[in-house]
């Protein structure tokens, strides 16, 4: 909070040595620049609430980089209209010139954004030489023992040092303890966190683990066993004078989802009525390659609560293919072999027979997706989320009705984290972590990475 006061403080002086000394335009105010600078102060703590407000000192959002960013940048848009408006309700005369609150927003924005950045890297520096860092042990026979020690163990990025487990059996070369008590007489370090991964069968044993980290005043953090329960959009709650969990299959419930679906028609909205003209010239081209197919490719596919809707794509196959499975189509071309080799090299061929050579170039700059934004405008997909898939696909998946909690997407994280290049069972489980970690910060990067990749063209096939 100081070091956002401190950054904002230093935007509104630039903004006031920008506007005053560097600009001869007339000022609308004659203010001193002590009188400016006092009066900035007194005002910016409403800029800072407004931090507090919208979640910006939460662990949480710190840990998540982008969404930081988007923060920053709507606390940057209502600060200043908070100073702007605290300005007005007061009476006084806080800015010499308009253009001093621009400035200020710009410039403020920009500050906040080094700052914090600069700050991350002084923590990993003060990791380098043991400062601020969070000495933990790992209670728990489970795998999860295992996993978190391995994922927290270079405590020069991540400021967690396992001193110990308690388990039966040794997990790597961390100190291993079989009761928990004697970990605690010996470990000469101080403990500031505990990280119980199992529940015991002996009550007794779990309350005196819960006991001892509420008697030293330490963290205590405990992995469910069954970890799919505790995903996705969690309150907890009293229930006839109980303390209650009550687990969404996904964060993207109430509000959340009206955000998404205004900003869906928005966006595609404006991008179609940009994009239209470009849409006809490569219709128009495809007629001339190939006179008697379709311009679009339908396929049936599944979106939200296993809804059935017909996709819509530019066709990139010979048009006699249309309508065929993969088996069929290579059945049909006389080549049954590629149908196995298609399906073992992640339903992909380098150079499949059935695409046309204005088709590959489709694929290759992810222009044939584009009509899809008409599946957008009309509600059936979303611009982000899981990949829209044919019912014989995602039947074959375990946890189809998770990823089904929400609607489909034009692009998603599968596609800006390989796309081709992750096999199936990957590209599923980063459609499944975006159902249960939901946020529209998620959409607004994943969208900003799918530009970067079809730029790219990674994974493009």
């Amino acid at each position: 909070m100081l070091g956002d006061f401190l950054a904002l403080t230093g935007a509104f002086v630039v903004a006031y040595v920008l506007r005053v000394k560097f600009d001869p335009r007339p000022l609308v105010e004659q203010i001193p620049a002590l009188t400016y600078f006092y009066a900035s102060v007194t005002v910016l703590p409403l800029w800072i609430a407004v931090h507090g407000f919208i979640g910006l000192y939460n662990q949480r959002v710190y840990e998540k980089r982008f969404a930081e960013l988007g923060r920053i940048l709507v606390g940057s848009f209502i600060g200043i209209l908070v100073v702007i408006g605290y300005d007005f309700v007061s009476g006084g005369d806080l800015f010499p010139a308009r253009l001093v609150p621009v400035y200020g927003l710009a410039l403020g924005f920009s500050f906040l954004v080094i700052f914090r950045t600069m700050s991350r890297v002084l923590r990993r520096a003060l990791f380098r030489f043991g400062y601020g860092i969070s000495n933990v042990i790992i209670v728990g026979d489970t795998a999860a023992t295992g996993y978190i020690a391995e994922s927290i163990k270079n405590t020069k990025s991540t400021g967690f040092k396992v001193l110990a487990t308690v388990a039966n059996k040794p997990h790597g070369n961390i100190r291993n303890y079989t009761d928990f008590k004697e970990a605690f007489e010996k470990l000469r370090s101080p403990i500031h966190g505990i990280i119980q991964t199992e529940l015991y069968k002996n009550q007794e044993k779990n309350n005196e683990i819960l006991q001892i980290a509420r008697i030293r005043h330490i963290s205590y953090r405990f992995v469910p066993g069954n970890s799919d329960l505790f995903v996705g959009n969690i309150q907890v709650d009293l229930f006839a004078g109980l303390p209650i969990i009550a687990v969404h299959q996904t964060a993207l419930v109430g509000w959340g989802r009206i955000a998404k679906r205004i900003f869906d028609i928005i966006a595609t909205t404006a991008l179609l009525f940009f994009i239209w003209p470009f849409l006809v010239v490569i219709a128009c081209i495809m007629k001339l390659h190939d006179p008697s197919g379709s311009v679009f490719f339908r396929q049936t596919r599944l979106t939200r609560f296993d809804r059935e809707f017909r996709v819509f794509k530019f066709r990139t196959q010979y048009s006699k293919y249309d309508g065929t499975t993969p088996e069929e189509a290579f059945e049909l071309m006389g080549k049954p072999e590629l149908a196995r080799k298609y399906r073992e090299n992640g339903d992909f061929l380098t150079k499949d027979p059935r695409v046309t050579p204005f088709g590959r170039f489709l694929r290759k700059s992810s222009i044939d997706e584009l009509p899809q934004l008409f599946n957008v405008f009309t509600g059936d997909l979303s611009l982000v989320g899981p990949r829209a898939l044919i019912p014989q696909e995602l039947n074959a998946y375990e946890k189809k009705h998770t990823i089904l909690a929400v609607k489909s997407g034009l692009t998603g994280l599968a596609q800006i984290s390989g796309r081709r290049d992750i096999n199936f069972e990957e590209r599923r489980r980063l459609d499944l972590f975006y159902v249960q970690n939901w946020s529209f910060w998620m959409d607004i990067g994943i969208l900003i990475r799918t530009i970067s990749a079809v730029i790219r063209g990674s994974g493009a096939k």
